[in-house]
């Protein structure tokens, strides 16, 4: 069998990821995960940036700010805190 080669359009994938249609779908997983977090959390109505859309979640309150510092709620919430391995 031959090798497949694809070759992407750079213009079209880079308008695709600052697309409104992906920035709807990053504010709106924001928002869930803000909410998921707790009270005090917040999510921005999202951006475009240079090459992507992005949307962003931060604690709004100092009681917010206190608790992502010594709980690490916005990595668990996002599933990139620490993993124990279980045996």
């Amino acid at each position: 069998m031959a090798k497949i080669r694809i070759k992407l359009n750079r213009k079209g994938v880079r308008n695709l990821l600052q697309s409104r249609e992906i920035m709807e779908a990053c504010v709106q997983v924001a928002k869930e995960k803000a909410a998921q977090a707790g009270e005090g959390y917040e999510a921005d109505d999202g951006y475009v940036g240079k090459t992507r859309a992005s949307a962003m979640v931060f604690p709004s309150s100092a009681a917010a700010r206190r608790d992502n510092y010594r709980n690490n709620t916005l990595l668990k919430v996002f599933g990139t805190g620490l993993k124990v391995k279980k045996e």
